[in-house]
């Protein structure tokens, strides 16, 4: 079972959790964080060599967390197009494409693995799809999107795997591509999450922000640091608040807190 809440205030640590994160203080060292930047991107690669299109469930819960992937047609046949920034192997692109046949999407990956393993997918159509292979972060969307063309970008798990110095790279990106009025919708970790407070001694890389063993990075979201990274790039806040979940699992008896972010912001 599991229950879940929406709001604006942080999930509040338990003494034990509070005193082993104030422990963990040691960062790793500048050598190795530069040696993670360069490789991001193999080491997403080998993420995908090793969990092929396994690893993360088709996310048939997008339209319903989202009710503007519906909500921001004129009239209902309307042909929407989106960008679905960081598209990995296709979890959330195939659902909605199936869901939603007046849908044409854009999608792009920093991996170039998971990029093939999406064209590789039966359901891949290049009349309702173009997928590319592209670092958000200093690859401009404009050379596959024309600018001020999409009505909803789909920014998912995505912006944590980022450098912090470097995400707003990402927006700025984003928003050349983003119709006037039209919105990002944005799902990630958010702080004190349970995959934060796993972490071991030894994985953090800065403030909310961890190195897993593969190599991989993961920043976890406040709803004040989103909301100055969207503003600052020129978008107007409409919704940011925390998901807490509680998982339960009672067989082993264990409660796990998870905790996302989900928000929209608006190119005026």
């Amino acid at each position: 079972g599991a229950f879940q809440k929406k709001g604006h205030s942080a999930r509040i640590l338990s003494p034990e959790e509070a005193e082993r994160l104030a422990k963990d203080q040691v960062l790793v060292s500048e050598f190795k964080q530069l040696k993670l930047e360069k490789e991001a991107q193999k080491n997403w690669d080998l993420f995908y060599k090793r969990n092929s299109t396994n690893f993360f469930k088709d996310r048939h819960w997008t339209t319903r967390e989202f009710q503007e992937l519906k909500a921001c047609r004129e009239f209902t046949d309307q042909k929407l197009t989106i960008l679905e920034a960081g598209c990995g192997v296709g979890n959330c692109l195939f659902p909605l494409l199936e869901e939603d046949l007046n849908i044409f999407a854009y999608a792009c990956d920093f991996s170039p693995r998971a990029v093939e393993y999406v064209k590789q997918n039966p359901l891949y159509s290049t009349e309702r799809c173009k997928v590319f292979q592209c670092d958000l972060t200093k690859d401009d969307l404009l050379e596959n999107i024309p600018a001020d063309s999409v009505d909803v970008v789909t920014l998912i798990f995505v912006l944590s795997a980022i450098h912090p110095d470097k995400m707003h790279l990402v927006l700025n990106n984003i928003y050349k591509v983003l119709k006037p009025g039209k919105c990002v919708l944005f799902r990630d970790y958010g702080l004190y999450d349970h995959a934060m407070l796993r972490f071991k001694c030894g994985s953090k890389l800065g403030e909310n922000f961890y190195v897993r063993q593969d190599g991989t990075r993961s920043y976890f979201f406040t709803t004040e640091f989103l909301s100055q990274l969207f503003k600052a790039e020129g978008y107007e806040q409409v919704v940011n608040e925390y998901v807490q979940r509680e998982t339960v699992n009672r067989k082993e008896d264990l409660r796990v807190p998870r905790v996302f972010l989900q928000s929209k912001f608006q190119k005026p």
